[in-house]
């Protein structure tokens, strides 16, 4: 299981489950065509995706193309410390891991995520997107390596 899951200074978007391999044409199906297109138009944005392979195939780029996303790129391709939505990732694993009750099935967990990624306080979101500038001069001063972020 693999969730997928994009963060603005606006709000959160749902927390997607994906299970089974992500390929690109699944990427562009149930998460760029359903959740990314509308965020992006709605809200005027540019979208960051990080190198993975399903993000790099040439039918993700030509969809991003030809439905007129913007994509933050090139990515610093050992710099995943860069996006914010890394350390939305690690929030989320505290919240679960806090948990009175720990998931103990797939079903249990997949759950869990879901209600705690809902009560990510959009404060906390916000305060992550605001470190950009700094996370970015960060990787410019590391020449693109990882950073204290």
């Amino acid at each position: 299981m693999m969730v997928w899951g994009g963060i603005t200074a606006a709000g959160k978007t749902p927390l997607v489950t994906v299970h089974g391999n992500l390929t690109a044409r699944r990427y562009i199906d149930e998460i760029l065509r359903p959740h990314v297109v509308p965020a992006i138009h709605n809200q005027g944005l540019t979208f960051m995706q990080d190198n993975a392979p399903a993000h790099r195939a040439r039918i993700t780029k030509q969809f991003l193309y030809e439905n007129i996303i913007p994509v933050l790129h090139p990515w610093p391709p050992y710099s995943p410390d860069l996006n914010p939505i890394e350390h939305c990732w690690d929030l989320l694993d505290r919240r679960v891991r806090m948990r009175q009750t720990q998931p103990q099935t797939l079903l249990q967990l997949e759950r869990a995520l879901h209600e705690e990624w809902d009560n990510i306080p959009q404060q906390a979101v916000q305060r992550l997107i605001g470190s950009m500038r700094r996370r970015c001069q960060a990787v410019i001063l590391s020449r693109g390596h990882h950073t204290r972020y």
